[in-house]
């Protein structure tokens, strides 16, 4: 019997469970037609497997028509989702892991042109600033219609063989009605009484509890202190959990500090890099003494020391890890292996849960297995053959290509021009807010260490230096270097620098500076917040209608907190035209998509992010001594199929190229086309 706190089992009312992590509820975005089909299954058994003790599913699954998802969410108002729950659960079972679901009305936080068109409802006349849609205010037939289909989708998720349901109650309908600040109703469920606002969660525990009886599981996941005046305050919030534990319905307190209603306030409650790790945990230890109900929380707990800091000093009974789990779903068999070196860190990337807020799916950034494990592995096997790979490049997808490739038992040798590893990765961290970027890079020379893969620093490859390791196969993982071409304008502009410059410390910012942002991603914003930390003043431009785009709502929030006290403009739907030196400073056209409209302006300084232009000078010198051309198989790649040997060249090896050495994209494309090209090589 392990003394490790982490590895305790926990009783929560009937249930055993094994140790005292799990997975909070989190919708990944992979039901399809509303459904928990074979991928989102394969997700969650991928983590029981691994030993979690609780997978909490869905975020949050609907439990009325009225409630359309916002993003691809579980539909639990449907009596055919039973069998795909029973699948689920029969999966996590299977592996000794307990499940349970997180059901909610969204309330004002969803919209009305989704799903069957019906108005919005809540307690709120106000629109929900990151959903936008007005809603219209409960009527009394509203409450006993959704009080009826909690009751409902509860007893759906008992016949599916869940262990438990947690009802949501942070930003979403329930929490509306006893938030003072969303609670413009008269009469029994609105007021200033406290017990009148908290009624409606009453009323549906009431009827949970009428259908399913007192022994199913039914928690809360609920905010006890909305840190915002005029909203519940902390005292009110220990108030509002003493009196949970006072009806005798709930068994057990998942705690929420903060609110969701626009994507600051949202990442004050789910942090990202660069802020605070754990900054909600002693306020949830603060609701389990005062309540002595069995607690649960998480809100960046990304490692394993603090997980096991909140459970050895009583803070919580069960500890969610669940961005972690996204980033390495065998946390705990690693534990119990005694191998927490080898756990994959979350780097907070949260590139995550911007995804599903932009509309996709969940994917981490740095494991591109997740949300993939139908088609590949977390665990990679060995080769039947050794064979000889060369990788030239060791950025984040250069370095996945040699992990897998040394974990599948091939002898590895890997080239890097620069001293030391890490390509783009390098720039990033450079900005503290997101140093922990490095853990992508430091994690994955870890694992090449321990598999003897052998790196040669400081080295520009040419072809001979790749053709005498007489290799089988040959990655190019070069990467790209900044495009300064303006728009179809055909040349280089030898006056602008790249933000690749501004952010390396090549170039210093001077006076005015213009950002002109045609990629929209982190460069553009890093080199802005560089510039007007340096005192200039800083325009940041873009040819689309919304700037940086690609930097989704929680990422963007701590750049805005950065610049919106300086000196700091932003300009939307303006194309940098041209750019010469008028004197001693430079004098931009400046013109739009949208008519033949343009102007002049004059800065001191022009920066140009444009994303990158592959360097691929080595791949098409080797392309011609290569067995297949440079050429991938796309129909077995999709596939997750080997890549054919049969030779069209006249070469003894392969020849692929991967990541910004074929085009600009991000990092994730980069370490996905390592891993699904390497694990079958």
């Amino acid at each position: 019997m392990s003394h490790d706190p982490l590895l305790q089992p926990y009783q929560l009312k009937h249930l055993t469970l094994r140790n005292r992590i799990m997975t909070t509820s989190h919708e990944p975005a992979y039901p399809e037609d509303g459904l928990p089909k074979a991928r989102y299954v394969a997700y969650h058994a991928e983590r029981a497997k691994a030993g979690v003790a609780l997978a909490m599913t869905a975020g949050s699954a609907a439990v009325s028509r009225d409630s359309p998802p916002v993003f691809n969410n579980i539909l639990a108002y449907r009596d055919d989702v039973v069998p795909h729950i029973r699948a689920l659960t029969d999966a996590c079972h299977d592996h000794g892991c307990a499940v349970m679901i997180q059901l909610t009305h969204l309330g004002r936080r969803t919209t009305w042109n989704k799903g069957d068109w019906l108005p919005s409802v809540s307690s709120s006349k106000h629109r929900e600033p990151a959903h936008r849609a007005f809603p219209k205010l409960a009527e009394d037939w509203d409450i006993v219609r959704i009080i009826r289909d909690f009751a409902d989708a509860t007893e759906r998720m008992q016949a599916g063989g869940m262990d438990g349901v947690e009802l949501q109650v942070y930003g979403h309908l329930l929490d509306q009605f006893w938030s003072p600040l969303t609670n413009d109703l008269n009469g029994p469920y609105g007021g200033q009484d406290l017990d009148s606002r908290m009624q409606l969660l009453m009323d549906v525990l009431r009827g949970i509890r009428a259908r399913v009886g007192t022994g199913f599981i039914v928690g809360v996941r609920y905010t006890a202190d909305e840190t915002a005046k005029g909203g519940i305050n902390a005292p009110q919030g220990l108030e509002i959990s003493k009196r949970l534990a006072a009806w005798g319905m709930v068994d057990f307190l998942n705690v929420i500090r903060g609110r969701i209603h626009t994507d600051p306030a949202m990442t004050d409650v789910i942090p990202v890099q660069g802020m605070k790790s754990a900054p909600h945990l002693d306020f949830a230890g603060a609701v389990r003494a005062a309540t002595g109900l069995p607690t649960f929380h998480a809100a960046r707990i990304p490692d394993v020391a603090t997980a096991r800091h909140a459970i050895a000093a009583g803070l919580l009974d069960m500890v969610g890890m669940t961005r972690a789990h996204m980033a390495d779903p065998h946390i705990v068999r690693k534990i119990i292996a005694g191998r927490e070196e080898d756990i994959r860190p979350c780097v907070g990337a949260t590139y995550c849960l911007d995804r599903i807020y932009q509309g996709g799916e969940a994917l981490c950034i740095h494991n591109a297995a997740t949300g993939r494990e139908l088609s590949l592995p977390h665990d990679i096997t060995p080769a039947p053959a050794r064979k000889k790979v060369v990788i030239v490049g060791a950025g984040p997808a250069g370095l996945e290509a040699a992990r897998v490739a040394a974990e599948r038992g091939h002898d590895v040798v890997v080239f890097e021009a620069q001293p030391d590893p890490g390509g783009q990765i390098r720039l990033t961290a450079r900005n503290p807010r997101r140093r922990e970027m490095i853990g992508i890079i430091d994690w994955r020379m870890a694992q090449c260490a321990a598999r003897d893969v052998v790196f040669h620093f400081n080295t520009f490859a040419d072809t001979a230096d790749v053709t005498a390791e007489n290799p089988d196969v040959v990655i190019i993982a070069t990467g790209g270097l900044p495009n300064t071409e303006l728009f179809e304008s055909g040349t280089q502009n030898a006056l602008v620098v790249s933000a690749w410059d501004i952010i390396a410390g090549d170039v210093k910012p001077a006076g005015r500076v213009l950002i002109y942002d045609e990629s929209g991603d982190h460069p553009g914003l890093m080199a802005a917040e560089i510039a007007a930390q340096a005192g200039a003043s800083v325009q940041v431009m873009t040819p689309d209608r919304t700037f940086a785009p690609e930097i989704m709502g929680m990422n963007l929030v701590p750049y805005m907190r950065a610049l919106q006290d300086k000196d700091v403009t932003f300009t939307v739907t303006r194309r940098l035209l041209d750019v010469v030196r008028d004197g001693n400073r430079l004098r931009a056209t400046i013109g739009t998509d949208y008519s033949d409209f343009t102007t002049s302006q004059h800065y001191d300084q022009i920066v140009v992010n444009y994303g990158t232009m592959p360097l691929d000078d080595l791949y098409f010198a080797l392309k011609p001594l290569s067995a297949n051309g440079g050429a991938v198989d796309y129909t077995a790649l999709i596939a997750g199929q080997p890549q054919p040997v049969a030779k069209t060249g006249g070469g003894a090896f392969q020849l692929f190229r991967i990541g910004d050495a074929v085009s600009a994209r991000n990092t994730h494309a980069g370490i996905h086309d390592a891993l699904r090209l390497m694990k079958d090589i």
